[in-house]
């Protein structure tokens, strides 16, 4: 065989077995990428994302869409050739699969989290619309969790409304542990509650509730020497209507401000988007801050992949999102929901050129 023939056929077995070792050889990286997004003001699975009744309610227009994204699961893992094209690709991120999958972490807490990060941006989105509109919400002090095997463990359940703790009236979760720490450990500490089921049935039917019971329980010890009984206080909030959010298979706390602004559209005579297609993310809390989220440059893309115009964007995220806005789209720089619903304003009139607006420097 010719010198020249040899040497090339030994250099193509060489690319040959370079590429099956790429295909192969797993590496430690997990993939982001442009996700799906939903229309806040339509519907999903064939059912109102959003669901308000006991309301007067108004009909919409336009989009408000919640922008998602993509990512590998967790016992997936990318092989060398993946990784490199992903490095390549100008709309994906290439992460070390410890950041989205830490190890002290097993998927199904992960999943856990997830899912009540979204259920919480849910209720604090209503929160937020509500106080927006100034319609009143109401507040109770909760149990939010029990710790297992701890006093307060069959005692008392999630969901019970604390009404007092030795006799004094509970206003702040803060009162809880301030009360029970009172004790020594081994003392009884007496928690005066409202059911779980009890109070969920009282919201439904408008009523008081008729069933309050005194639970004892005898404090244990923290590592710091502390009483303790083994419950995580909250809050929880009532709603003088109904308001359900209806979107599964999502997770995370970055659709709060985007729920938030179709649930405000849907209470307001006036069509918020006057028609246009807006996008946008956002976590936010009761008081209607809104915060950063990850990924921002994944959901730009995804957002006016589907047709937005506008994309309203969290005052911390604006720089990263600037860096590599997608052609056709405006980013709009939003710090609470009022800022939204002024952009919204400044959309439905035309007067686009008045935006908050996003740039590289902040």
């Amino acid at each position: 065989m010719p010198r020249r023939t040899a040497t090339m056929l030994a250099s193509l077995l060489m690319l040959i077995a370079l590429l099956c070792a790429g295909v192969l050889i797993p590496v430690p990286y997990a993939e982001m990428s442009p996700g799906p997004t939903y229309n806040t003001l339509g519907e999903h699975g064939g059912e109102p994302v959003l669901q308000i009744s006991g309301h007067k309610t108004y009909p919409t227009s336009g989009n408000l869409n919640m922008t998602t994204v993509r990512v590998t699961g967790s016992q997936y893992r990318m092989n060398l050739v993946e990784a490199v094209y992903g490095w390549l690709a100008h709309d994906n991120l290439v992460v070390p699969h410890s950041t989205l999958y830490p190890d002290d972490k097993t998927p199904d807490q992960l999943n856990q989290e997830t899912a009540e990060e979204f259920s919480q941006s849910q209720e604090s989105a209503k929160v937020a619309a509500l106080k927006e509109l100034k319609i009143p919400v109401g507040t109770r002090v909760v149990v939010a969790s029990v710790v297992k095997g701890s006093p307060a463990e069959g005692a008392l359940h999630a969901g019970d409304v604390i009404k007092a703790v030795d006799g004094t009236e509970i206003k702040q979760p803060g009162d809880v542990a301030r009360l029970v720490t009172k004790h020594q450990p081994g003392q009884e500490v007496l928690f005066r509650v409202v059911p779980a089921k009890e109070a969920a049935a009282a919201e439904k039917e408008k009523r008081a509730p008729r069933q309050e019971q005194t639970v004892g329980l005898v404090t244990g010890k923290a590592p710091d020497k502390r009483a303790v009984v083994g419950i995580q206080a909250g809050i929880d909030h009532t709603f003088p209507f109904s308001i359900n959010i209806k979107l599964t298979d999502v997770g995370g706390p970055s659709a709060g401000l985007m729920f938030a602004l179709g649930i405000v559209d849907k209470l307001t005579p006036e069509d918020l988007t006057g028609g246009k297609f807006i996008a946008g993310t956002g976590t936010i809390d009761d008081t209607g801050k809104v915060g950063p989220i990850g990924g921002i440059q994944m959901k730009t893309v995804a957002a006016r992949s589907k047709g937005a115009r506008f994309f309203l964007t969290p005052k911390d995220n604006c720089a990263a999102a600037a860096k590599d806005t997608p052609k056709g789209l405006t980013l709009v720089k939003v710090d609470t929901i009022g800022d939204a619903t002024k952009a919204l304003e400044k959309i439905r009139k035309g007067d686009a050129a008045n935006l908050p607006s996003c740039s590289t420097g902040r």
